[in-house]
Order: C-alpha cells, then sequence, then structure tokens
C-alpha cells in the first residue's frame, strides 16, 4: 500500500491525510519564489488589494463542476516563476474557454507524459488571444484533445478541448495561465480573477472552485 502523510496546507491551516507523490508538493506549495508579481498576487489573493478593474474569467471546466486547484501562483513545485494554476482533473475532462478569443495555437499531437523534463515536447495546448492582446495557455491536453481550431472565434464558457497528462506532468491536470506580450517582445504574466460560487476571487491553492453561470 503507499504511504500517506499528515500534511498541513500552508494557507487555511488546515490538515491533509496525501499520498507520498503527493505530500512534497503540498510542501513545495508553501514557499514561493522572490517574483516581484508574486507579494501583489499573494495581496490580491487575501484580498489586502482590491483591484475590481480586471477582467473576470470563467473557471475552465463544466458550469456547476467543482475542481481541486493543487498548485498556484509561483509555487516552487513547478512554478518557481510562472503565474499559472493547477486544477487536478481526470483524463477526457471537458475543458472550457474562461473567456472570449480566437484561437491562435494549437498542439495535440502528444503522446507521452510522465514526471521527467524529456516529455516536455509532448505537452498538448490550446492558446487563445483575447481582445485586448493578452493570451490564456491550456496545457496537458490529451492526445486529439483539441476540439477547435486554429482561426476559430470562440465565446466564454464554450468547449475548446479534453484534458489530460501529456508532457512535463507527474498526474493528469489542467494548467492554465494567462500573460501578454510588450513591445519589446517580453512576456508579461497577469494574474487572474475567477468568478466562483465563492463569488469572483484571486484562487487559493488546495481549494476546490464551483464554476457557476452568471
Amino acid at each position: 500500500m503507499q504511504p500517506f502523510y499528515v500534511v498541513k496546507d500552508c494557507l487555511t491551516r488546515r490538515k491533509f491525510l496525501l499520498p507520498l507523490s503527493f505530500s512534497f508538493m503540498v510542501l513545495a506549495s508553501c514557499s514561493v519564489s522572490r517574483d516581484p508579481l508574486r507579494t501583489q498576487i499573494r495581496q490580491l489573493q487575501k484580498g489586502i488589494i482590491k483591484d475590481d478593474t480586471s477582467y473576470v474569467y470563467n473557471l475552465p471546466f463544466a458550469y456547476n463542476k467543482s475542481y481541486c486547484l493543487v498548485q498556484g501562483y509561483f509555487s516552487r513545485y513547478s512554478h518557481k516563476n510562472r503565474a499559472a494554476l493547477d486544477f487536478k482533473m481526470k483524463k477526457g475532462t471537458l475543458v472550457f474557454a474562461a473567456r472570449d478569443g480566437i484561437i491562435i495555437r494549437i498542439k495535440e499531437d502528444g503522446y507521452k507524459g510522465g514526471w521527467n523534463r524529456k516529455y516536455r515536447p509532448e505537452g498538448n495546448f490550446i492558446v487563445v488571444q483575447h481582445t485586448d492582446g493578452s493570451r490564456a495557455g491550456y496545457w496537458h491536453l490529451q492526445h486529439d484533445g483539441a476540439l477547435v481550431n486554429i482561426g476559430d472565434t470562440i465565446q466564454q464558457g464554450q468547449l475548446i478541448g479534453l484534458s489530460g497528462r501529456t508532457g512535463y506532468a507527474l498526474f493528469a491536470h489542467l494548467h492554465f495561465l494567462v500573460w501578454s506580450v510588450n513591445n519589446t517582445g517580453q512576456r508579461q504574466q497577469t494574474a487572474t480573477r475567477f468568478r466562483t460560487s465563492k463569488g469572483i476571487v484571486y484562487l487559493r491553492p488546495f481549494r476546490r472552485y464551483r464554476n457557476i453561470k452568471f
């Protein structure tokens, strides 16, 4: 039998009984990188900073469904320098657009995945460009998991793909992130607010969030 360990969520102080493969991930999520955006994001998550002008995203899964956010912004597990979110999902889970946009990139020919960097090129994904020029990436989709085509105009809440475990991934999940590119070609990451059953919030790791219609 796989060993289990009791670990404590660094944000809620609640204890969890998790398998060994997940225990070090929880501990890694308790410490973050020193990226200057990290402090601002933590303040937004805790409500210290109010940002009522930012775009409100849908959660990238079906309405009335809930999933656990297993890794948040800038955790040292694998998001050390990334403002990205990981939702734990089974392979084949329906993935929906978090915001309106145009499909500009797709990769869906990857088969393999695992906890080794050699699998990174295998990761399947969809990239959506929004009207303000920002982009959203949906990563680790299953083989042939894109249900849209490059050039398609999509609406918030539209079905676009199927989750999986391709690429550099310890387990099946959806990796979601938003970024923009400035005039010098440098990528700038964006913290995103989501509409949930708990209100409009910046998501925090090891909490479940339910998608709702508005």
